[in-house]
């Protein structure tokens, strides 16, 4: 089984092939049905050899496709301070695309 650790969005994911993630955000934008490529790749074992980046591994990619473009489920925001009548609420709903992971190479 092959694996890599990936960046994008200021975040790491250990991925393999068949895998679905949910990414925060995305230099680009995109659609349903997109290819996306992955170049920052940092690791990759394929389970007999390892090879691990300093920072990034050269030539090295992920392709995936993207499957679904949308938002995160509503996180509620709440500012309360006692006795003195303060109470704010708020919705915050983060971008969300999940993409579908077809090769590591």
């Amino acid at each position: 089984m092959e694996v890599a650790v990936i960046k994008t969005g200021g975040k790491q994911y250990v991925v393999s092939k068949g895998d679905t993630i949910s990414i925060e955000k995305l230099p680009e934008e995109v659609k349903n049905g997109d290819t996306v490529v992955f170049s920052e790749v940092l690791l990759v074992d394929n389970g007999s050899d390892t090879t691990i980046g300093a920072p990034t591994i050269k030539g090295a990619e992920v392709k995936g496709t993207v499957v679904l473009v949308g938002k995160a489920p509503k996180v509620e925001v709440v500012k309360y301070k006692p006795k003195s009548r303060y109470f704010k609420r708020n919705g915050h709903r983060q971008p969300l695309v999940k993409v579908h992971i077809d090769s590591i190479s």
